[in-house]
């Protein structure tokens, strides 16, 4: 991220830890193309402590280092790159473009470099996940619920017939132990017309 301050020529450039950062340095080619380009990090209000130089104007392709530092200087198109890798809390700062010149120093560009810390992503609570887990149950499992249901309703109901059933025959058979005279003379009147059809039978021969 880069934020501009034209006033100072200065550019914010905000990093994240253990992340990379690049700065590109401007200049004019016909009047800096031959000299020396270098990037320093500022200590004081005088003094800017040297970081690392690009290579001579006859290598102007190949890239210089010094550390996790790297520096190129590109003579054709003006531009100076600054790259910064595995970038650490220490490393926010004040920095500086520069080119000198027969021990003239010219300042390209100011970069406050800004070193952010990561923020750690939060777990999820327990109870999405126990929704998720429970919403993804298969369909034949639902079936097979219904089933074990059904199947538990129909034998409460079976049960249910069987022993109302068996009290039924048990409240008949204590009736007619409590009345055996009743069951005798029900049975009576059909002895005595068998005795009376007999007799009848008997005159008659």
């Amino acid at each position: 991220l880069l934020a501009f301050c034209g006033a100072e020529n200065l550019t914010v450039v905000y990093g994240m830890e253990g992340g990379t950062i690049s700065v590109n340095c401007t200049y004019n080619t016909w009047q800096q193309r031959w000299r020396e380009k270098s990037w320093c990090k500022q200590v004081s209000e005088t003094r800017c402590q040297h970081v690392v130089s690009a290579r001579r104007f006859w290598l102007p392709f190949l890239k210089n280092r010094n550390g996790t530092t790297s520096i190129r200087d590109n003579i054709h198109e003006g531009v100076l790159t600054v790259t910064m890798k595995q970038l650490k809390k220490q490393d926010a700062g004040l920095y500086q473009c520069k080119s000198d010149f027969l021990g003239e120093t010219n300042s390209l560009r100011k970069v406050q470099v800004e070193v952010l810390t990561a923020v750690l992503e939060t777990q999820m609570p327990e109870e999405p996940r126990a929704v998720q887990s429970i919403s993804s149950i298969p369909p034949e499992a639902d079936f097979t619920v219904f089933y074990i249901i059904a199947g538990f309703l129909v034998t409460k109901f079976l049960v249910a017939v069987l022993i109302f059933i068996m009290v039924y025959i048990w409240k008949n058979r204590e009736t007619e132990q409590k009345n055996p005279d009743l069951h005798e003379q029900q049975s009576l009147p059909f002895t005595g017309d068998l005795a009376r059809g007999g007799i009848s039978w008997e005159s008659t021969a």
